[in-house]
């Protein structure tokens, strides 16, 4: 039977939405388990158990281990590139520094939190486990490139000006550092000061007379 469609839109039957709500309960708990526990302590069994699934059900979804925690890091990487389009429509007016100020504070902060110590964990974990290698380096490499796209649209940067492309860049990289800062120990007072004059840096960099 053809699906039914109103709206324009195709409708989804109860079972596919059950299915759907299953593979976004195992990505979250997924996520979850890598931040708390690291590769080692996150079996599928350990997911599946905080998903409120069964193991086969789990399986079914994703077929090995490295299935799954590759795609709760693309999934980690989708909610990242939301959250910077959601920061787009709601920006102080381009130009200024609290512009500026506001986008590198959004960015370093995706750096900070329990999304990016579960990619973390999935990296170390990919320098250890050939299998997983070349997936992670494939999709941290899509990840970078997006992030700087979008950084690049939110800055209004042009990067045919010397120097942009770099300083652009150096900000997502500044950012990672103190990411792995903030594991050992809440930085939050110096990474406020670092976001201060970064911004400033920015700003002079962007706007600068030719």
């Amino acid at each position: 039977m053809p699906p039914v469609r109103g709206g324009g839109r195709t409708a989804t039957s109860p079972k596919q939405d059950r299915s759907r709500a299953t593979r976004q309960r195992l990505l979250s708990a997924a996520v979850d388990c890598l931040a708390e526990h690291g590769w080692a302590g996150s079996t599928v069994a350990v997911v599946a158990e905080r998903a409120g699934v069964s193991r086969g059900a789990a399986q079914h979804h994703f077929p090995t281990r490295e299935d799954l925690f590759t795609a709760a890091v693309e999934h980690v990487a989708e909610k990242r590139s939301d959250a910077l389009r959601a920061l787009a429509r709601d920006l102080p007016p381009a130009g200024t520094i609290a512009r500026t100020r506001t986008i590198v504070a959004e960015l370093v902060d995706l750096y900070t939190g329990p999304l990016f110590r579960a990619a973390l964990q999935l990296w170390v974990a990919a320098s250890n486990e050939p299998q997983l290698g070349d997936r992670v380096t494939d999709l941290e490499a899509r990840v970078g490139r997006e992030t700087h796209r979008m950084a690049v649209r939110l800055l209004g940067a042009d990067e045919a000006r010397p120097g942009v492309r770099e300083t652009v860049q150096g900000l997502l990289d500044l950012g990672r550092g103190l990411g792995l800062a903030n594991l050992l120990t809440d930085d939050t007072a110096r990474r406020h000061r670092i976001v201060e004059q970064w911004a400033s840096i920015l700003d002079g960099v962007l706007n600068r007379e030719e």
